[in-house]
């Protein structure tokens, strides 16, 4: 099969060629072949399309930093298959491509279900230090967890051919892809926005889900206009995977009675077999579904025009975290209230934002400059901001030891032991 092009995504059809189409997409870390147990029931009623995210199950390492560019790419795709409206269910960052098409691009959608979604994904910096830790450790303290994170324990244990293939699939797929994948999610925050989802939706949880769970399907319920809850009980954040059945039957209802006409399928036509591991064999379990009509809620307030203090504070937070932006403007008061919008506005809005320097840049910069200055308590916030700006520990050390040639040996041995510290923090994976 000939190479993916960069601006499209790796693909496979299922199901009668006439029939409506129906997109099913992965979760971060994941391939088509978690949706494997829906597809033999789907494909009665409709053309299965589904897609692998870059660098995931053998897909092209062509790394994509926004869900914008990952949508904009399923688009592209599809529109080489011909095909213009079609029904899309997603999981977890599958789930963040559907709310974005449903915003950008409503007259393409005809129907929409949202597994372990949510409008914000936990928060930036829980990303930002995914990537951290994948850029320094590779992938395996993340695939090694992510059993845990999936499935509830009674599954894991059951399941242990289950568990291994979840493993080994994240242990597979490209780095660089991975953290480009959570840079996307740490940026996604559309909870202003979701009033204006005109399609009909299905929000579907897993009741035992500790990532994205029922506080968060919820709140997608109560912004989204025309949306259905349906909470899925002893499944935990892949429920696709942990409760077939269930998920197949929703999905079954929703796209059958919420569907919006017309659709267009296109010419379409299948693929070469990619070689990627299929979901191991789980018996059929019995469990019912339990659906909810989330109450009605007020439409969300229209996001605030941003001037150069917001996007400073949009810099700011994604450079240094959440955690020390809090902390430095809680401690603002009438005396340095002005210097923390000054340094907001001007340093991160207007020095930080200008185009001639990407970040790894400016954080090189910037060590230097703080390590010249004996700045040490800077020194650490910034070293935790280079790790996130995409340096590593080596290139950190390096800017250490050139700086130490031209700056001085003291500065250098006290700049080594604030990095060395911050590094060891900030790159140790969570036990």
């Amino acid at each position: 099969m000939s190479e993916t092009p960069p601006n499209t995504l790796q693909y496979r059809l299922d199901g009668p060629e006439e029939a409506p189409v129906l997109i099913l997409a992965p979760s971060l870390g994941t391939t088509w072949h978690m949706w494997d147990r829906q597809v033999p029931e789907l494909a009665k009623q409709w053309r299965i399309f589904r897609f692998d995210l870059p660098g995931h199950g053998g897909a092209p390492a062509h790394p994509a930093g926004s869900v914008g560019e990952l949508s904009a790419r399923l688009l592209a795709t599809l529109d080489s298959l011909g095909v213009q409206r079609f029904g899309y269910a997603g999981c977890a960052l599958g789930g963040a491509i559907g709310i974005e098409l449903a915003l950008r691009h409503p007259e393409r959608l005809a129907s929409l279900a949202l597994v372990a979604a949510s409008p914000r994904f936990g928060t930036a910096d829980e990303f930002r230090q995914r990537g951290v830790i994948v850029r320094t450790n590779g992938l395996d303290p993340i695939a090694r967890t992510s059993p845990d994170r999936w499935f509830t324990s009674g599954f894991s244990a059951a399941q242990p051919a289950i568990t291994e293939w979840a493993v080994q699939m994240v242990r597979t797929t490209d780095p660089g892809c991975y953290i480009a994948s959570c840079e996307a999610l740490a940026a996604f925050d559309v909870r202003a926005e979701l009033g204006r989802i005109a399609a009909p939706t299905l929000v579907l949880v897993g009741s035992e889900d500790q990532v994205t769970g029922p506080a968060e399907a919820r709140t997608l319920v109560a912004g989204i206009p025309d949306a259905r809850l349906a909470v899925v009980p002893g499944a935990s954040h892949l429920v696709p995977v942990e409760q077939p059945a269930a998920v197949t039957d929703l999905l079954v209802h929703h796209f059958s009675t919420a569907w919006q006409q017309p659709y267009d399928t296109g010419q379409l036509a299948l693929p070469g077999a990619q070689v990627t591991a299929p979901l191991p064999t789980v018996p059929p379990q019995a469990v019912v579904p339990v659906a909810e009509i989330a109450p009605p809620a007020a439409a969300a307030p229209p996001a605030d025009r941003a001037d150069r203090y917001e996007t400073g504070l949009k810099i700011r937070r994604e450079v240094l975290g959440d955690a020390r932006v809090d902390q430095e403007l809680a401690g603002a008061d009438r005396f340095s209230g002005d210097f923390q919008e000054f340094v907001t506005r001007y340093a991160w809005g207007e020095i930080w934002d200008r185009p001639g320097l990407d970040r790894r840049t400016r954080s090189c910069i910037t060590l230097t400059a703080l390590i010249a200055g004996g700045h040490l308590d800077e020194l650490a916030s910034h070293t935790r901001a280079a790790l996130r700006n995409g340096l590593t520990p080596d290139e950190i050390r390096e800017i250490l030891l050139h700086t130490s040639l031209y700056c001085g040996l003291p500065a250098a041995t006290s700049a080594f032991k604030v990095a060395q510290r911050i590094i060891q923090e900030e790159t140790t994976p969570a036990e």
